[in-house]
């Protein structure tokens, strides 16, 4: 019964701040052009302030870990390679195939995932998950933009993509918080409060604007997709790679980042890049309502399961 419970309290508070963003957005408080700017603003101002202080704040000795981070790095290279393979097989439509891919492999961690790690162990344990955020986003935007190019028809350009990785705010907070960590520098105490303060408002912000991204069009011609997407996204990628992830021994906190990494629906910006690179954006709106809404009993799932057998 704790067990339950303590898996709902993770799951509750998304729930409430995706059902607050929809509400919002029904009754005309928020619409489109406000989400997007609002975005913006925590792409570029509050995610990078609570990834550095996580990072910053991180035991030096423990927050840095490469086996986790090879081990991650590995199996979404491995993702999306399968699924290189397996999605033309199964989908002939361009546009749909690479959309169908970036759904299945691309994951919405910062946004989704990290909440869920702070609520089972607390913001000052989770350094070596705003790590494992640093090396794995980079990988994740990457192959996106190739998957995405290769099905436009148009040339990957690798110094487009060298760019976007070099400019990312989530990047380069993550690269300053490990260079003070390295060296053990710390902020002013007055700074330290400030962002702290501000950083407390990425979270539910953030889930919240996405409630508010979600639209209910017609799901006619893409059922087949929806389903394959999502139950890949959410249920069959996190089954296999979890599963060989406590095989090779990851327990607790580790584990628990490889839970948000894995059962965490598709990034949001998915319906951005899609829409900008010629993918089906119908689709990629789709991935991001029906993913975003299955994860809540999925994940709650996953953390159950794994609290019973005391992995995490």
């Amino acid at each position: 019964m704790i067990n339950l419970y303590l898996s709902f309290s993770v799951i509750f508070p998304i729930m409430v701040y995706l059902a607050l963003g929809y509400i919002l957005k029904c009754a005309k408080v928020i619409d489109a052009p406000s989400i997007r700017k609002m975005n913006g603003a925590i792409f570029k101002m509050f995610l990078p302030i609570l990834l550095f202080l996580n990072v910053y704040n991180a035991d030096v000795s423990t927050a840095v870990n490469t086996k986790l981070i090879v081990f991650a790095i590995s199996s979404i290279v491995i993702m999306f390679a399968v699924l290189m393979i397996v999605i033309p097989k199964i989908e002939k439509d361009h546009k749909k195939i690479s959309v169908m891919i970036q759904g299945i492999f691309r994951s919405n961690f910062v946004i989704f995932g990290l909440p869920v790690v702070i609520s089972l162990y607390g913001a000052e344990n989770v350094g070596v998950t705003a790590v494992l955020i640093a090396f794995v986003t980079p990988v994740f935007n990457a192959l996106a933009v190739v998957i995405l190019e290769i099905y436009s028809g148009n040339q990957v350009s690798f110094k487009k993509i060298l760019k976007g990785i070099i400019k990312n705010p989530l990047i380069i907070s993550s690269a300053i918080a490990l260079v003070f960590l390295a060296f053990g520098w710390r902020l002013p105490s007055l700074i330290e409060k400030t962002m702290t303060d501000i950083s407390k408002v990425a979270t539910p912000l953030s889930l919240t604007l996405l409630g508010g991204t979600f639209t209910f069009s017609s799901i006619k011609g893409y059922i087949k997709q929806i389903i394959i997407g999502v139950s890949g996204k959410l249920i069959i990628s996190p089954l296999i790679f979890l599963t060989c992830a406590i095989l090779l021994g990851f327990r607790n906190v580790e584990l628990a980042s490889l839970v948000a990494l894995y059962a965490s629906p598709v990034a949001v910006s998915s319906y951005v890049m899609s829409q900008q690179m010629g993918g089906d954006e119908t689709l990629a709106s789709h991935y991001i309502v029906f993913g975003s809404i299955c994860s809540i009993v999925t994940v709650f799932l996953f953390v159950f399961v794994l609290k019973q057998f005391a992995f995490i």
